[in-house]
């Protein structure tokens, strides 16, 4: 069975002690994890080596940067190299998240410089695609993440892409007052499955972790959770909210 993941998502909130004590109260719950199930905190740069460091003992609890530079070393002041995050025992990225895409102009093919850096240095990318509202109203989602995918990911060999975890990020209902259904969500990631296996082949697409980016909280995790391209989600907001993290992290198949 593939690889079922809980990530959160911190962005740019929380400050160190507020960080630390969510952490610990998240890590010391009464949760049960299968064998296939991983939960991953993505932290700000500040605080990832101690959240290395709490979590170390506690088995599939894992931790990732938010983002890294897509040099490999030099007079780029104040970009984090994943060889630094390496050294530190990272264990995964986020790459191309749509913030990083829209606020700082970040394309496919520096994400794809991004994803081939994580890789030399052990780092599992969690490669983030997804479509704008005007998108989806043109009906060209496909189309277009298609074009994300194709432009980062798949120039990857068959042993590479296997090290990636892809999150699929309906930016159209974030923020925006609209929803994204179950059905949509699952109807995605079944194109994003079906890409791979058109690029690779079936055996690939079927090992690959696909994980959901829409608003994800404790009432609908569930729900999304059992579609059968999903697995499992990256969250923002809720988790912020230990409780709320919590019951999406029970929520996996």
């Amino acid at each position: 069975m593939r690889k079922q993941i809980a990530a959160a998502n911190w962005k740019m909130n929380l400050t160190y002690q507020q960080a630390i004590a969510l952490l610990q109260t998240i890590i010391a719950a009464d949760i049960t994890l299968k064998e296939n199930h991983s939960v991953v905190f993505a932290v700000p740069f500040p605080y990832l080596e101690k959240a290395i460091g709490t979590v170390q003992h506690r088995k599939n609890f894992l931790i990732s940067a938010q983002n890294c530079s897509d040099r490999k070393s030099g007079a780029f002041t104040g970009e984090v190299s994943t060889e630094m995050l390496k050294s530190i025992e990272v264990n995964f990225c986020l790459v191309g998240h749509s913030e990083r895409r829209e606020y700082f102009g970040e394309n496919n093919l520096m994400l794809a410089d991004k994803l081939n850096l994580c890789l030399v240095n052990g780092i599992t990318p969690i490669f983030c695609c997804g479509e704008a509202l005007g998108t989806r109203e043109q009906n060209q989602q496909n189309s277009y993440v298609e074009r994300q995918l194709r432009e980062s990911l798949f120039h990857l060999t068959r042993e590479e892409i296997l090290k990636v975890v892809i999150a699929y990020e309906p930016i159209w209902a974030i923020g925006t007052g609209k929803t994204a259904s179950t059905a949509q969500a699952q109807e995605m990631h079944a194109f994003i499955r079906s890409a791979l296996k058109n690029q690779y082949d079936a055996a690939i697409a079927d090992q690959i972790s696909i994980l959901y980016g829409g608003s994800v909280k404790a009432a609908n995790a569930k729900e999304i959770f059992g579609s059968k391209d999903v697995d499992g989600g990256l969250v923002g907001g809720a988790s912020l909210n230990a409780t709320e993290f919590i019951e999406i992290i029970k929520a996996l198949k």
